[in-house]
């Protein structure tokens, strides 16, 4: 087998059915599996799994174990030579998935590749990264963003110098949508489940690049994403006082950094 798709969701069962139709509907020609595990599991979200998508392996879990375990839950039970790891807010564009895979069959030095994600309106997101400083959570949490020299620093983050016209290798890449070499994930092994929420993907990217592998942005691969900002919604007092995810952003930073305390970029002398 060719692939194995595999989708985290999270009491979104009207995404979740979009997500899983535009893959039936767009990918072709290729050999592939579906596999979807949800986390704190509704009875609406069950009844349409078993209902309308009996095809699509279902594993559910009665409480929210978070992203990184429901990565792990569908990698380590799926059998395809690639892995292509959505969340259940993600729309597979026509072609999408075959540019993807083509490209990743061709350039064997590579253990994860993500496509260009674009809001439902057709305007891109930021998806692609350079790894975070301690002063990079400053200026995205506080109004110190808006300062000139804070602008520099999120610019030179966010990859401003970056056209995203063709193929490039990056940092990080944003876990909505990404695809890994079976080859890849034995060796790296699966997320880091120290991380309950945000930072898994930023651990992991980092970890392919440790054993490496090279992590590829590939924007001539595009697919839709529902992007909600639950962390930073309201405003910096109010999320930190009363936003939870934004806790559990805190915390998962505070986790990265010491994990990677006095630890170069891995990307050093690996890449251009």
């Amino acid at each position: 087998m060719d692939l194995s798709i595999i989708i985290t969701n999270y009491k979104n069962p009207d995404l979740l059915k979009l997500c899983i139709n535009s893959i039936l509907s767009n990918v072709k020609n290729v050999s592939y599996e579906i596999i979807v595990a949800d986390s704190d599991t509704e009875e609406e979200t069950e009844m349409m799994m078993r209902e309308e998508f009996p095809q699509v392996r279902f594993f559910p879990f009665f409480e929210n174990v978070g992203f990184k375990k429901l990565v792990n839950m569908g990698s380590t039970n799926s059998s395809g030579e690639y892995l292509l790891v959505l969340n259940g807010d993600i729309l597979a564009k026509e072609n999408s998935v075959e540019k993807m895979l083509e490209y990743a069959k061709s350039d064997k030095t590579f253990g994860m590749i993500a496509p260009r994600l674009l809001n439902f309106n057709g305007t891109p997101q930021d998806s692609c990264f350079r790894f975070y400083k301690l002063i990079t959570i400053v200026y995205r949490r506080t109004i110190l963003g808006k300062l000139p020299f804070a602008k520099k620093h999120l610019d030179w983050f966010l990859m401003r110098d970056y056209d995203r016209k063709e193929p490039r290798e990056v940092d990080w890449v944003m876990g909505s949508a990404m695809m890994i070499p079976r080859k890849a994930f034995k060796k790296v092994g699966p997320m880091d489940e120290r991380f309950f929420m945000y930072m898994e993907d930023v651990d992991w990217c980092r970890r392919f690049w440790e054993n490496g592998f090279k992590v590829i942005y590939f924007p001539l691969a595009e697919m839709l994403h529902y992007h909600g900002k639950g962390s930073g919604k309201n405003g910096f007092f109010y999320s930190i006082f009363f936003n939870r995810l934004t806790w559990a952003h805190i915390s998962s930073a505070v986790k990265y950094f010491w994990k990677y305390l006095g630890k170069e970029n891995p990307r050093i002398n690996k890449s251009n």
